[in-house]
């Protein structure tokens, strides 16, 4: 039988903590949430392994390290609310529900947001809620957020989203420009967004976030 616990705590000793991941909350959350429960059935051999996992049409369960970061970027506190875009199964949003005082996760594939909804009922991430839309849209009507955290990367970042963020507070996201990525953290001041590069990291593009192609005549 599998031993997850020292596959988790494993997981925080040799791949998040050598990360320079230092806030407490984010490595309790990650020792505390059981990430084998949060990927397919097939792949919880693997969940521990080290990188994302693949849930098919081009969306993954972010790979320890870079969440891990993104989260320790954003400072997620326990009066934060904040907005999860393409929860997947549920597991980015199982981590922030332990540091945040709520968190709303949004997933447009149906299969997924089904998934991510039992799967944190089953694990009583009881200040978690999960909405079945487009990422493109998120969810205003539970905001404004403290903190919003994009689960993929991006090529642009509609108005939607951005409007959707408090002022002072923090989004994180990994944009793309060819085959480099970043992950960006930006803070939100007198209505605009001033950003500054964290760490270099990649990742599927998100649906709706791929800029639009340019009409040449």
């Amino acid at each position: 039988m599998t031993d997850y616990t020292t596959l988790r705590t494993a997981m925080v000793d040799t791949q998040v903590r050598p990360s320079d991941v230092t806030r407490f909350q984010v490595i309790n959350a990650m020792l505390t949430v059981r990430r084998e429960i949060f990927v397919p059935a097939d792949q919880k051999d693997v969940a521990y392994a080290g990188t994302s996992i693949d849930l098919g049409n081009g969306r993954i369960v972010p790979d320890p390290r870079v969440l891990a970061k993104m989260l320790d970027a954003l400072d997620i506190g326990p009066e934060d609310l904040v907005l999860d875009i393409g929860c997947g199964l549920g597991y980015s949003t199982a981590v922030i529900g332990q540091m945040a005082e709520a968190v709303i996760g949004v997933e447009e594939d149906e299969s997924l947001f089904r998934e991510a909804e039992a799967n944190l009922a089953a694990e009583s991430v009881d200040n978690a809620v999960v909405v079945n839309k487009p990422l493109v849209q998120g969810a205003p009507e539970h905001g404004p957020y403290n903190v919003i955290f994009v689960n993929g990367a991006v090529e642009q970042l509609p108005e939607t989203i951005l409007d959707q963020l408090k002022e002072d507070g923090r989004i994180a996201a990994i944009f793309l420009e060819g085959s480099a990525g970043h992950c960006r953290v930006g803070v939100k001041a007198e209505g605009h967004i001033a950003w500054h590069t964290a760490f270099d990291a990649t990742a599927p593009v998100l649906p709706g976030f791929a800029k639009e192609p340019e009409f040449v005549f």
